[in-house]
């Protein structure tokens, strides 16, 4: 890896502002204010979401998939690297290390995250890249527009009058017929009577 790579976290993902029907994924960079927005599509969001949500899908999901068969014959995801970007498109590879010898797989960048936060392998990009595309956003309306007030809202008021047991028989529905961001949005409000509770 060179020395010119930053590393990256996942802040969020929330709907696209600028795409009709897709999803944009928020990174930021590990040590500083900048921040990144990758437009994916909405198979992507959602397998990226349910991970990083703790949600356990009925049928393990392709990326789950890729991962346990990386696992079975002993190939380790150590790094994604998003490498240069170009007409709108960021372009990644996957570096997999099996035995000392390292190999290197182009990849989407979207799955290529999607595989790394089930891997818990780190992400990297340019400096050339963030100088070029990122932004600086304060962290309280970024976080105020990854909660999806709307979403959260008719989340909330269909399933106000429920008990915590109705809640989790929703919950177990939603995850079943693969409907995750509505599975989100109903432990989100589990959580929260929960928390009351106490």
């Amino acid at each position: 890896m060179e020395n010119n790579k930053i590393r990256l976290k996942i802040l969020g993902i929330t709907f696209s502002q600028v795409q009709t029907g897709a999803y944009a994924l928020i990174l930021k960079e590990e040590k500083g204010l900048r921040r990144l927005p990758i437009i994916i599509g909405t198979p992507e969001a959602q397998s990226i979401a349910i991970f990083l949500e703790g949600l356990l899908p009925p049928r393990p999901l392709t990326h789950d998939l890729f991962i346990s068969f990386a696992q079975a014959i002993n190939i380790e995801l150590t790094a994604v690297d998003i490498y240069k970007y170009e007409d709108g498109v960021f372009f990644s590879e996957l570096l997999f290390s099996k035995k000392g010898k390292e190999l290197r797989i182009d990849s989407r960048t979207s799955d290529a995250i999607a595989l790394a936060v089930r891997a818990n392998a780190p992400i990297f990009i340019t400096e050339s890249i963030m100088d070029e595309v990122s932004i600086i956003m304060d962290d309280d309306d970024l976080l105020e527009e990854l909660e999806n007030p709307d979403l959260k809202k008719k989340t909330q008021s269909s399933c106000e009058g429920m008990n915590l047991e109705e809640l989790q028989k929703n919950l177990n529905e939603a995850i079943t017929s693969e409907d995750y961001e509505k599975a989100s949005r109903i432990r989100d409000l589990i959580n929260k009577r929960q928390d009351e509770k106490q």
